[in-house]
């Protein structure tokens, strides 16, 4: 993780951004050696298909997977 003082992050500020949202990285800014913030890009949601789609095919199901077995509704 790197780290900018507030100076320097004030004179180059959009490239810094530009730079960040390309990496994906976080910036610690620190104020007289003190880190005082962290900035970091937000992270856009990944699809079903980015999430799942290695695994698409090789799940098997043996029953009904929306039907409750009976160990989860014996009585106790």
């Amino acid at each position: 993780m790197q780290s900018i003082s507030k100076s320097k992050l004030k004179a180059n500020m959009l490239r810094i951004f530009r730079e960040l949202e390309d990496s994906g990285e976080e910036l610690i800014v620190t104020d007289r050696g003190r880190p005082v913030l962290r900035i970091q890009p937000i992270s856009r949601r990944k699809t079903v298909e980015e999430v799942f789609g290695a695994i698409r095919g090789g799940v098997i199901y043996h029953e009904d997977v929306n039907l409750p077995t009976s160990d989860e509704w014996t009585d106790v």
